[in-house]
């Protein structure tokens, strides 16, 4: 089995529980609502979007519910099966539709220039080798000044690199240094992923896309497996928090969260 198939196969063990703990604690989603503020500040209301990797559908039906016409793809059938699902018990079907194909697959997606924009949230690009396919077919399906807003996990988090230091797991702390795909466990499964930094990720895309925003996401705020901070620690949470937006976008620090947000428009 490839690495994208054991990919597909660890998300589909865990798509009937991943708007748990998993995948949607507390802090994720904290992480998801800063996405959502930089959604609705790259996308006219009733733009047509991709939404790539959508998993269960949250990000997706929350576009939908604001009046976005929102195609929702994942290399998981089973996370497309539960997108499904939502969308229809939010009543919002006649505005989004999902299909299983992956971000390697964009190709058969027929039409040229039919995208307001695209999204992608959580890392579902850094499941695939190169993400040098995802900007061709992204030129041809976006149309001109269209946007591109992605969240991907980066190679430098210091809250991680102290965490399994503090742990003496060395070859955990060290696992985003490497330049190719890394195996991660997932429900007695492997996820392979390739950590990015900003620059190396935008080098795929600058041919077709400018670069309009770029910054960390959880730089000061702690990663997702972090949730007893913030459950101890309510206050000094949200002040790190707001140090993530203040200080988040700025030159060396965009490079140090756990996540990156950048944002690219179609030249």
């Amino acid at each position: 089995m490839d690495a994208l198939e054991d990919t597909r196969t660890a998300f589909d063990s865990v798509a009937d529980n991943y708007d748990g703990p998993r995948g949607n604690n507390a802090l994720i989603q904290d992480m998801r609502r800063e996405m959502w503020r930089w959604l609705d500040a790259s996308f006219p209301q009733g733009s047509h979007l991709l939404d790539i990797g959508c998993g269960t559908g949250l990000d997706a039906v929350r576009m939908a519910q604001r009046g976005h016409n929102v195609l929702a793809t994942d290399w998981s059938p089973r996370m497309v099966e539960r997108a499904h699902g939502r969308a229809a018990a939010a009543g919002v079907s006649d505005r989004m539709r999902t299909a299983a194909i992956g971000a390697h697959e964009l190709e058969q997606l027929e039409g040229q220039a039919i995208f307001d924009g695209v999204y992608s949230n959580l890392g579902p690009l850094n499941c695939l080798p190169d993400v040098r396919p995802v900007s061709r077919e992204c030129s041809r399906l976006v149309k001109t000044g269209g946007r591109l807003v992605f969240t991907v996990i980066g190679r430098w988090c210091p809250w991680e690199i102290a965490y399994y230091a503090a742990h003496a797991n060395w070859a955990r702390a060290s696992v985003r240094f490497g330049h190719d795909m890394m195996p991660v466990g997932m429900n007695g499964h492997t996820v392979w992923t390739r950590y990015w930094t900003p620059m190396e990720f935008y080098r795929a895309f600058a041919q077709e896309f400018a670069l309009v925003q770029c910054r960390a996401v959880c730089l000061f705020a702690p990663p997702p497996y972090m949730t007893e901070i913030r459950d101890r620690h309510p206050a000094w949470f949200e002040r790190l928090w707001r140090w993530d937006r203040r200080v988040g976008g700025w030159p060396l620090l965009r490079s140090l969260g756990d996540h990156f947000l950048i944002v690219m428009a179609r030249r």
